[in-house]
């Protein structure tokens, strides 16, 4: 795995070893950040459940002001300070080794992000559970948009309820991405 493009471009990037974590592969990263690439020059930058810190990593050579890396796993977490420092991109990060929730309840009132990315571990509704907490915080900016890395099988029909808007769903041959912002808010992404 390795930087797509950007001030780290071609930077090799450690992975966790063992099935804990499901890393990216380069041609979805490359498909997802030439969509949202013109739009993360200066925005702040959220990872949860960030594995090895490739999508963070990723956003802050593209030109993300500041990424969040949020990983509950101490080994995932000691990956990502590493890939950081291979990739000289330490100063405008902050790692949090904490579970997903405890985290953006300390985040709230202290930052907002334009992107959050979230890829959690498939079939245990993580994700319902970050979006219900997202709909009633501030960690949203007024243009933000939420992506959630979902299996092919994960029904997000329900986000409407909360007070989201499906912007898009871009679908791989085993996943899928689906972009999500604050109802009425219809930004491009």
């Amino acid at each position: 795995m390795r930087v797509i493009a950007g001030s780290a471009r071609r930077t090799q990037l450690k992975t966790v070893e063992g099935l804990s974590t499901r890393p990216t592969t380069d041609r979805i990263k490359e498909t997802l950040f030439n969509m949202i690439a013109p739009y993360l020059y200066d925005c702040v930058f959220l990872d949860l459940f960030a594995g090895s810190g490739a999508i963070g990593i990723e956003a802050l050579s593209r030109g993300a002001m500041e990424a969040v890396f949020v990983e509950q796993d101490r080994k995932a977490m000691s990956c990502v300070k590493e890939n950081l420092k291979r990739t000289h991109l330490e100063a405008r990060s902050l790692t949090m080794t904490m579970d997903v929730m405890t985290a953006l309840y300390k985040l709230e009132g202290e930052k907002q992000f334009d992107y959050i990315f979230m890829d959690p571990p498939y079939g245990k509704e993580w994700e319902k559970k970050v979006l219900a907490y997202l709909a009633g915080s501030d960690l949203i900016a007024d243009k933000g948009v939420v992506i959630v890395e979902a299996s092919l099988e994960t029904d997000l029909e329900y986000v409407g309820d909360l007070g989201y808007d499906i912007l898009k769903t871009k679908v791989y041959k085993t996943n899928k991405h689906v972009f999500l912002t604050p109802s009425g808010r219809k930004e491009i992404c």
